[in-house]
């Protein structure tokens, strides 16, 4: 099997001095290399292509067979790594807690142990005949959630 840490050098020197950072590497058993790469952009095919070429020609296939794939992060793909919460800083994102809570707002900050989500929600203020929305921040660690994705509205 091909050294996880060997493709994970090979890529950050090919990622070297552009605006791409690392999303997700991962290599199975049966060496199966799928690695995934941003930027504040978004990827196109080109950046891909070009960093297939460069992981290729520091690879062997002679010492040892492998397949490769390079991709960017999904759009709708769950986030992997803080870049992708601050890339997305101002977005509407959709958080799923471990707790099994569902909420959409929009991220508005994230740092490497948590992130601040805005939402808002409807409440009755006292004496009030009607409900008003009121804007609520709320502040989770990267642990407490199963998942955030960014959400793609069209209007």
């Amino acid at each position: 099997m091909i050294d996880p840490q060997t493709v994970t050098e090979i890529v950050n020197e090919g990622i070297q001095g552009t605006d791409l950072f690392v999303v997700d590497i991962t290599v199975s058993p049966d060496n199966r290399i799928v690695v995934e790469v941003d930027n504040n952009e978004g990827v196109d095919i080109d950046r891909c292509t070009a960093l297939h070429h460069f992981i290729e020609s520091r690879l062997d296939r002679e010492v040892e067979d492998y397949e490769l794939e390079v991709g960017s992060a999904g759009i709708t793909s769950p986030f992997k790594v803080v870049r992708q919460y601050q890339k997305n800083i101002g977005n509407e994102v959709e958080v799923l807690t471990r707790a099994g809570q569902k909420l959409t707002g929009t991220l508005k900050a994230a740092d490497e142990e948590a992130f601040t989500l805005t939402i808002t929600k409807k409440v009755k203020p006292e004496g009030a005949k009607r409900k008003i929305e009121v804007e609520e921040d709320l502040t989770f660690s990267y642990n407490e959630i199963k998942y955030t994705k960014y959400i793609i509205r069209f209007k």
